[in-house]
C-alpha cells in the first residue's frame, strides 16, 4: 500500500532509480573534505518507491562531506483528514520528525532536513496566511518556505502529470494575494517551472522585491516533447530568460535537476551510468550560464534526489559539480556548495 498521497515518479520527467545499474560505476570523491549543504532533496514512500532517511543517509555516506540538507515539498505524508487547505501541514510534521531522527546522530553526521520547504495552496489568497502559520508552528524552527509548482506546458509530452495544472499561475491575482503572505512571515518561495515560464516568474519577482525566490533546477530547461531535437534553438531562449531574471536581486538559482529526463539526455537508457566527466560535459553550458548570470553568491548546487538519481549516483552528481566548479575561487566554491544555501534558507548549523 502506498504510504503517501501522490505518485512517486509517474510524471514522465525523470527515471526511477536503479541501485544495481548505478552500482556499475563508482568514483573516488573529488575534494572530499569540502563541506556541502544539499539544498534540494525529497523523501517519499509510495508507488513502490522508497526514499526515506535510510536511503538519503546511505547516499550521503557514499563519500561527499554533506553537513546538512534542505527538504523540499513533494506531497509526502499530507494529512489524510481535516480541512483540505491544512493537509500539507502533515508534510512539515513528517520532515521535522526526520530532522529529529537525524539530530540523534544515528544516521550519520549530516543535519538532514535542517531546513524544510513544504506547500501551501496560494490560490487560497489571504487565507494562505493561516496555513503558513500552522506550518511555521509544525516546523519547530526548521520551516523556511513553500513551493507551489507552476510547471505547465500545452504539450502533454512536456507537462507530464502537470498537464492539468493551471496555465499562467504566477500571474493569477488570487495566487498573488496568497504570495503576498510570505514576506511578512519571513518565508521564501521555491519556483518549479519549465523554461518558457521563466518570464512569468520574473514578473512575479519584480512585483514582490522583498520576497526571496528560489528558481529550482536551472529554470527547467526542456529537451523533450515539442523541444526534442531542438537544443541549439532552445538554449539561447532559455539563456536569455536566465539572464533577465538574474537582474532581480531577490532571486537565487539552484544548479541541478539536470539528470531528469526533462533535459532530453538519455543517460538512463544506456548500458552503464555516466561518469562525472560525462555528466559535467552535458551540463556545463547550463551551469556556467547560471553562474555567470547570477554570480556564485546567488547559486547553489542541489542533488534533486531521488529524481536525479534516475541518471546518476550521489557520488557522480557532486563530483560533476566539483569538476564544473574547479575554475572558481575558494570563496566562490564555498558559496556554491554551502554558503548560498545556508544564507538563503537561514540554516542554523551547530
Amino acid at each position: 500500500m502506498a504510504a503517501s498521497t501522490a505518485h512517486a515518479s509517474r510524471s514522465g520527467l525523470y527515471a526511477d532509480p536503479r541501485e544495481d545499474w548505478l552500482a556499475q560505476h563508482t568514483e573516488e570523491i573529488i575534494d572530499p573534505a569540502r563541506p556541502i549543504v544539499d539544498p534540494h532533496h525529497h523523501l517519499w514512500d509510495r508507488g513502490g518507491l522508497r526514499y526515506m532517511i535510510e536511503e538519503v543517509s546511505n547516499d550521503i555516506a557514499s563519500g561527499h562531506n554533506v553537513i546538512a540538507t534542505v527538504y523540499i515539498d513533494c506531497r509526502s505524508m499530507y494529512r489524510a483528514h481535516g480541512p483540505e487547505a491544512f493537509r500539507p501541514v502533515g508534510e512539515v510534521e513528517f520532515a521535522n520528525g526526520v530532522a529529529a531522527m537525524a539530530a540523534s546522530g544515528g544516521y550519520g553526521k549530516a543535519a538532514i532536513c535542517a531546513g524544510i520547504v513544504s506547500h501551501v495552496n496560494l490560490l487560497l489568497g489571504e487565507g494562505a496566511k493561516g496555513v503558513l502559520e500552522a506550518e511555521i508552528a509544525a516546523g519547530n524552527g526548521r520551516f523556511r518556505g513553500i513551493r507551489h509548482s507552476s510547471a505547465w506546458d500545452a504539450d502533454p509530452n512536456v507537462a507530464g502529470m502537470y498537464a492539468t495544472r493551471p496555465k499562467a499561475l504566477l500571474l493569477d491575482s488570487t495566487f498573488r494575494r496568497g504570495f503576498a503572505c510570505l514576506a511578512p512571515l519571513g518565508l521564501s518561495f521555491d519556483a518549479w517551472l519549465f523554461h518558457p515560464q521563466i518570464g512569468e516568474l520574473t514578473d512575479l519577482a519584480r512585483a514582490f522585491p522583498d520576497t526571496k525566490i528560489v528558481l529550482d533546477h536551472c529554470g527547467g530547461p526542456v529537451g523533450i516533447g515539442r523541444f526534442a531535437g531542438r537544443r541549439k534553438q532552445v538554449f539561447p531562449e532559455w539563456k536569455a530568460s536566465i539572464q533577465e531574471i538574474a537582474r532581480c536581486p531577490n532571486v537565487v538559482v539552484k544548479l541541478g535537476g539536470l539528470a531528469m529526463c526533462l533535459l532530453g539526455y538519455d543517460f538512463h537508457l544506456r548500458p552503464k551510468p555516466p561518469s562525472s566527466e560525462q555528466a559535467a560535459a552535458a551540463w556545463r553550458p547550463y551551469i556556467e550560464t547560471c553562474i555567470e548570470a547570477f554570480g556564485p553568491d546567488r547559486c547553489m548546487f542541489e542533488s534533486n534526489f531521488p529524481p536525479d538519481k534516475g541518471q546518476c549516483s550521489y557520488q557522480v552528481i557532486f563530483n560533476a559539480f566539483k569538476r564544473l566548479a574547479a575554475q572558481y575561487s575558494e570563496a566562490e566554491k564555498t558559496a556554491l556548495f554551502s554558503k548560498t544555501a545556508i544564507d538563503c534558507y537561514k540554516l542554523e548549523l551547530g
